[in-house]
């Protein structure tokens, strides 16, 4: 079986590195601690982790709670709160990202493995029943509606828009259906032809109607969907050979 690795994020090296020492004794595999929201992001990119320690009150202007939601976005992992903070304002931001775990300090090493293992387990047990809500049978989408898996045929899809932990699908006739997962699992699920424009919208490319510098226009309803800077050259250089 293949190890846990881990990324834990705390600004405080020394904490961070008495974390990620408890880690590696655990058994557990330890990737170089983050310090901050923006070498977060880096490692996540550079090699995924099955689950990620987030300390809530990392420096700078994004901290834990908007790496969760970063992560809810790009990637289908859990990740822990690690806080010494319980203010109601900063629970309910948490709540918000739909946390598997939270963890106060200080805690001990029984209560860091108890929290990684119950945040593994009940994702595995999330993924498995969003397995069921949907499925692909040729050109179309099956989305679980109650008792009933309704066909969304791709090529009636505009576009996909994240929000917090679940995709919404909006399809032709202004009418839209709800998936959970991240909106970067759910688009690399459909054929090529959708695609990531931003960090919370993928369109249906043969949808595309006006592009300009900021944003694009798709479907007969004219839906403007913003065109983020970072997407933008890749976008342009894939619209150019289709």
């Amino acid at each position: 079986m293949e190890k846990i690795k881990i990324l834990v994020v705390e600004d405080e090296l020394l904490i961070a590195d008495d974390i990620c020492s408890t880690l590696t004794k655990l058994g557990y595999d330890v990737f170089e601690p983050a310090l901050n929201y923006s070498q977060a992001v880096k490692s996540l990119k550079e090699n995924t982790p099955t689950i990620a320690i987030l300390d809530v009150n990392i420096p700078g202007k994004k901290d834990g709670i908007d790496l969760a939601h970063y992560i809810n976005q790009e990637y289908n992992i859990p990740f822990i709160f690690l806080t010494s903070q319980a203010d109601k304002t900063t629970v309910d931001r948490a709540k918000d990202t739909n946390p598997p775990a939270y963890l106060m300090k200080p805690f001990n090493r029984e209560d860091l493995y108890t929290s990684i293992e119950i945040a593994l387990a009940n994702h595995q047990k999330r993924d498995t029943t969003e397995e069921k809500q949907s499925l692909i049978v040729k050109d179309a989408l099956f989305i679980r509606n109650k008792d009933l898996l309704n066909k969304v045929k791709f090529k009636d899809i505009l576009f996909l828009k994240s929000e917090h932990v679940y995709t919404e699908i909006y399809v032709k006739g202004k009418n839209k259906h709800l998936l959970r997962g991240s909106i970067g699992s759910v688009t690399d699920q459909l054929p090529t032809n959708f695609m990531r424009i931003h960090r919370s919208y993928s369109i249906n490319l043969d949808e595309l109607e006006a592009i300009n510098a900021h944003y694009v226009i798709v479907g007969d309803e004219g839906v403007e969907i913003p065109l983020a800077s970072n997407y933008r050259a890749e976008f342009m250089r894939i619209i150019q050979t289709k």
